[in-house]
């Protein structure tokens, strides 16, 4: 009948399941994005590194800009995809899923709990912590690293044999009886090489699980999606536990056997947390100086190399020790009117 009341019950439900179905098809367009994006390593291109390394993007999208159930339903259908087009077991379905999938989720979940807080202006949301978001990150990176090296064997001696074998099929090329310059005593410098290797790929799967979420929070935060507010980062901290957990890690590195070789991994990745905390620190106490972007820039170059890459760690931990941004807040004063 025209000019009858709608019922409030039924709009608010029509509302709910328009909305449910757009999360449903987000994911699954995350989803399949994701999954093209991990497939495209293997069309031998160069381009296709830089695509693969893109594959969490559209699922922390999805999470981020939607619902962690978005995120979700993306990582489910990129796994299913994957697996599919691969392989009829069940492999590759959890290698993405537990790899990318669902840490991809977890961050996206975590960075869109909020809670409310009662303050003299009023009431209003607590968002959580960005330091612990990247904190998690870290420990994801190890975990998928560990996971990884676990899949080669339960033992030192078999996961030492695994990738010896990878090593020398690439770098003795046995194929071609030819051998790389400087290889002839690969047996004695193999151990120095997995001391190196593994810390290196745990930087290297943090760095790229944190640029990945910082891009798809920018993508979500530009295209005005973003429901949380855009955090201060050069003020986040770390949880009080954090410098213990650096210190077990670091302390169990030295340890032999499986142990040690875990624990590499684990130092190596909150050591590179650190390093966001030192950048951090570096924006906070660099503030109003006059040479700042010349001082940021020549720090973020520096970062290339590891021995100012671990100097920008050490500023990060030395921070969480002795509040630096604080001190030199106060040293600085508050700001003063230009006339």
């Amino acid at each position: 009948m025209v000019g009858a009341d709608v019922d409030p019950s039924l709009t608010a439900r029509m509302e709910r399941d328009s909305s449910m179905v757009q999360i449903f098809l987000i994911g699954i367009g995350a989803g399949v994005a994701s999954a093209l994006l991990f497939a495209s390593i293997f069309s031998g291109v160069l381009i296709s590194v830089v695509l693969f390394y893109l594959a969490p993007l559209p699922i922390m999208i999805a999470g981020l800009g939607w619902s962690h159930w978005a995120g979700l339903m993306a990582a489910l259908v990129a796994s299913t995809g994957i697996s599919m087009t691969f392989n009829t077991n069940s492999y590759p379905f959890l290698m993405f899923l537990l790899g990318i999938g669902i840490p991809s989720w977890w961050l996206c979940y975590l960075a869109m709990l909020a809670r409310p807080v009662a303050t003299p202006a009023g009431n209003t949301l607590e968002w959580y912590p960005i330091g612990r978001l990247v904190i998690w990150a870290a420990i994801l990176s190890a975990l998928v690293i560990v996971g990884v090296l676990l899949s080669l064997g339960t033992s030192e001696d078999d996961i030492r044999n695994t990738l010896r074998r990878g090593f020398e099929t690439i770098l003795r090329r046995r194929d071609t009886q030819v051998e790389l310059p400087g290889l002839t005593d690969f047996n004695s410098r193999f151990d120095a090489l997995i001391a190196v290797a593994l810390p290196a790929a745990a930087v290297s799967a943090t760095l790229l699980n944190l640029i990945s979420f910082w891009l798809a929070a920018r993508i979500v935060s530009l295209s005005g999606r973003l429901r949380r507010p855009w955090p201060e980062l050069s003020a986040m901290t770390f949880p009080k536990m954090t410098p213990n957990l650096l210190a077990v890690t670091t302390f169990c590195v030295l340890l032999t056997g499986l142990v040690g070789i875990i624990s590499s991994v684990f130092a190596a990745s909150l050591v590179t947390a650190y390093c966001v905390l030192g950048f951090a620190v570096l924006h906070a106490i660099t503030r109003g100086r006059t040479y700042r972007r010349l001082m940021l820039a020549g720090a973020y170059v520096a970062a290339l190399l590891w021995p100012a890459l671990l100097l920008i760690a050490l500023l990060g931990i030395a921070d969480t020790a002795f509040d630096i941004r604080s001190r030199f807040g106060r040293k600085r004063g508050p700001p003063t009117l230009r006339t």
